[in-house]
């Protein structure tokens, strides 16, 4: 049974160490991690450095360098580009017994002031309709899959499809995960929920994922309106506007290695 995606282990100096639980497993190959679990666990840690500065989360930047695998994490934060009203923060992961970092995590914070007043969203809020029968092409698959939900609804013929989507396990053990984070814990998805091949036929791994937020996320469940565009030389960009019950809070990117099976 899947009850968390890491667990804590014994730091070791500057760094954080965690377990790889099956549930990071990737629906394209089990011995990867899917690109969520990383992403909301580095979230974490730059959150946890920037506790207490006053700023918070503006923009996510995922680089995945290399292949991640469900093995023992070191994992470390620290500040790129110091500042009271903007900050850069970083955090990286490394297989424990590596030297070469197999992901990482730029974040830029900016501090917080009253703008309810002038407060504009690009969309409206985003309904939450009836299911459609086959929700994606990895129905089954183990791993990350079974630790989030995923209610794909009906969109017009042409349009970027909707998910609805909530972690089921925490992040790390029991600790409280915020908003952020479980935002972080599906966002990755958006390469699936807008995917416009046949994952039997090709390959379309996201090397990257880039998450804007105008506003804090709130609540555990999020929508992701997705689209992906495929150019005739085997690179393609998946974009997605993200939701929360209360509205639209943000944009995602991804770009895509495509390769035919």
């Amino acid at each position: 049974m899947i009850d968390c995606l890491y667990r804590r282990l014994p730091s070791d100096g500057d760094f954080q160490v965690f377990e790889s639980t099956d549930g990071t497993r990737s629906n394209w190959d089990p011995e990867i991690q899917h690109g969520s679990p990383p992403l909301a666990l580095m979230t974490k840690l730059i959150e946890e450095h920037a506790a207490g500065s006053a700023l918070r989360v503006g923009r996510l930047t995922l680089d995945i360098l290399g292949a991640i695998p469900v093995v023992p994490l070191r994992v470390r934060a620290w500040t790129l580009r110091p500042g009271a009203r903007i900050a850069m923060m970083c955090a990286e992961m490394l297989p424990v017994g590596a030297e070469r970092p197999v992901a990482r995590v730029t974040a830029w914070l900016l501090a917080t002031s009253d703008t309810s007043d002038v407060a504009t969203d690009r969309h409206p809020p985003l309904g939450k309709g009836d299911p459609v029968a086959n929700p994606h092409a990895w129905l089954g698959a183990p791993g990350y899959l079974e630790t989030v939900t995923w209610h794909r609804q009906e969109t017009p013929p042409g349009a970027a499809a909707e998910v609805w989507m909530s972690p089921l396990v925490p992040l790390v053990d029991a600790e409280p995960v915020t908003e952020t984070q479980r935002l972080a814990m599906v966002v990755d998805s958006a390469n699936g929920v807008g995917a416009s091949l046949n994952p039997n036929e090709f390959l379309f791994m996201n090397t990257d994922t880039t998450v804007h937020l105008h506003r804090v996320p709130s609540g555990d469940e999020f929508a992701l309106r997705a689209r992906a565009s495929i150019g005739p030389d085997g690179v393609g960009v998946t974009t997605a506007d993200l939701f929360d019950h209360r509205g639209f809070v943000g944009t995602s990117a991804q770009t895509l290695l495509v390769l035919r099976r």
